[in-house]
């Protein structure tokens, strides 16, 4: 008994060994585990808090070139007014009717010369202008302007009972600017028309200048009326420019 007692020790002590081993072993791949799942959940939530916190881009567009419009009767010289529309009932020229000068304006001349028995020539200059804001929800000034520049350009090459349509494009004029020439028959007679639609950043220029001759006066030369439309167009788009500075 006393021999068998060591002995019996020494075998439950070596057969304790295997089951502490494993227990332990169980507990650190447990621990580990555990330890792990808890360190990714904690950087999920951190990820996800910080998208949450992470404000959306602002829109943004890019500013309007110009903010203001110049006044539509001065934007053309009053000497290149009046050679193009010499006895103007208005030397000063008539301003459009307009709600809001800082977007939209216009002016016009008109007069008939009276040339005694070689006939009397009558001559129409008109000149608009457009100014277009940039918008989130309507795209920028220029982009705007752009648009409307085609659309003008549309309107005049549908005009009702035009002859001889011919339309270019015309350099040294604003950013883009093309020439709309054509003839209409109005009051009997034929008039020759040169119209010009002009775009300078964000703002759309619009002008024509037309004429006729009457009791025997001669059609006014289709060169000239260009020539006389480029003119003014040039002081017109200038005249933005010089408005906002």
């Amino acid at each position: 008994m006393q021999r068998s007692a060591p002995r019996l020790t020494r075998i439950l002590a070596a057969a304790a060994v295997p089951v502490m081993l494993v227990v332990a072993g169980c507990s650190s791949d447990s621990g580990s585990g555990g330890s792990g799942s808890g360190d990714t959940g904690a950087a999920q939530g951190k990820a996800t808090a910080t998208a949450s916190a992470t404000p959306s881009p602002t829109p943004t567009v890019e500013p309007a070139k110009f903010a203001k419009l110049p006044l539509a009767c001065k934007a053309i010289a009053a000497k290149t007014a009046s050679s193009l529309v010499p006895k103007a009932k208005n030397e000063k020229g008539t301003a459009a009717a307009s709600t809001d000068l800082s977007h939209r304006g216009g002016c016009s001349w008109n007069g008939l010369e009276d040339k005694g028995v070689k006939g009397s020539q009558y001559r129409w200059l008109d000149v608009s202008f457009y100014r277009y804001d940039s918008e989130v929800s309507l795209g920028s000034g220029q982009a705007r302007a752009q648009e409307n520049f085609a659309k003008e350009l549309g309107k005049i090459q549908a005009t009702t009972g035009a002859k001889k349509m011919s339309t270019t494009s015309t350099t040294g004029i604003g950013d883009e600017a093309k020439t709309v020439t054509y003839t209409l028959k109005k009051t009997g007679e034929d008039f020759v028309y040169a119209s010009v639609v002009a775009r300078t950043g964000n703002v759309l220029v619009l002008l024509s200048y037309n004429g006729a001759g009457y009791a025997g006066a001669p059609t006014p030369d289709a060169k000239k009326i260009v020539a006389g439309a480029t003119k003014a167009a040039k002081e017109a788009v200038a005249a933005v420019a010089t408005a906002n500075k």
